[in-house]
């Protein structure tokens, strides 16, 4: 079942988590943001902007996991395009965003 159809400048979805009000966050490789979607409605609700466009995956974490980790990837970029995107490769902390993560479930070795 389609979700959510991308727009152009959100590009191609990589990694995603689910918050605790059961709503998806994707990030967008080479778009440069990770987004929340409804699941019930399909719209897209909110956009967090990065500076840097190879946005790879995204969770939440800290004590009570209201922070969101970001990761970006510089794997394939030339000279070049690195001297313009110095950010690509970091892992990025989102705060404040209003909404809470859920603890990752464990299994058994």
């Amino acid at each position: 079942k389609l979700l959510y159809h991308l727009e152009k400048e959100e590009q191609m979805p990589d990694g995603m988590c689910i918050d605790a009000e059961g709503k998806l966050w994707v990030a967008c490789i080479d778009g440069g943001r990770v987004i929340r979607i409804d699941p019930e409605t399909g719209k897209r609700i909110q956009t967090v902007r990065l500076p840097t466009p190879r946005i790879t995956s995204c969770c939440f974490g800290g004590k009570d996991y209201s922070e969101m980790y970001v990761t970006s990837a510089y794997d394939g970029l030339d000279e070049t395009t690195l001297a313009k995107e110095p950010h690509a490769g970091e892992i990025f902390k989102v705060t404040g965003l209003g909404v809470k993560g859920i603890p990752q479930n464990f299994y058994a070795a």
